[in-house]
């Protein structure tokens, strides 16, 4: 996939990413499942074009970033020159940036109250675009963290469809830093079989192979591919 006017593949930045894609291999293979079953978002906030442009060169075309703001300013000359680029959304969306989230974004993540709804769908109609959307589950119930809380969680699917008229892909969870996340990642993956869900996106750095075996269809790495911000 790698493109032949690419910048060369040069740094750590491209061999983590072989490091990482020979481990999703290997966890698809100790769960019985297609590799093509997963997605690998390459998480690319903070980092500067010049990072990003190796992990390019070795094949990666999809891509997750925190800020509409920061994706902004980046990706608009990555994806002019790598048409095939998918950029996805896993931060916090607030209200007043859903026009430019549905215009950059291919993917959202974070679909988690009725005024992002409302936001979302008044521009998924007015641009004609048609982001995958994903609502996010708060697992722990953390106060300080984004989502929805599981107990919560059918009736908001619920109202995305009928109130908003959104279709949602899928769930995002984060589990909390402090417990072991295939408890998390199980209960996010029973939300979504109970209500029709085919996509999960669970698993990070220091847990996507746990999150895979536990029927993740995308994983977000970050550092484990480009390094500690």
């Amino acid at each position: 996939m790698t493109d032949s006017n690419a910048a060369p593949v040069t740094g750590d930045s491209s061999n983590a990413l072989a490091t990482v894609e020979a481990e999703i291999a290997r966890a698809c293979k100790d769960a019985r499942r297609d590799r093509a079953s997963v997605t690998l978002i390459a998480v690319s906030k903070t980092f500067s074009a010049d990072a990003i442009m190796p992990v390019i060169g070795a094949g990666q075309r999809v891509f997750g970033e925190n800020r509409v703001q920061e994706a902004k300013g980046k990706w608009p000359a990555l994806t002019a020159a790598y048409p095939d680029i998918a950029l996805h959304l896993i931060g916090p969306l607030q209200s007043n940036k859903a026009k430019e989230a549905v215009a950059l974004f291919d993917a959202i993540h974070s679909v988690d109250r009725p005024s992002i709804c409302q936001a979302l769908a008044k521009e998924i109609e007015s641009q004609n675009r048609h982001p995958q959307l994903f609502v996010q589950i708060n697992t722990g119930e953390e106060p300080q963290k984004a989502g929805v809380a599981p107990g919560e969680a059918d009736a908001f699917l619920a109202s995305c469809r009928d109130t908003y008229g959104l279709t949602i892909s899928g769930l995002m969870c984060i589990p909390p830093v402090d417990e072991p996340p295939a408890a998390h990642f199980a209960l996010t993956a029973k939300i979504a079989a109970r209500n029709g869900l085919i996509n999960l996106s669970m698993g990070m750095s220091a847990d996507y192979a746990t999150a895979i075996m536990l029927g993740a269809t995308h994983v977000r790495v970050g550092s484990a591919i480009f390094g500690h911000r």
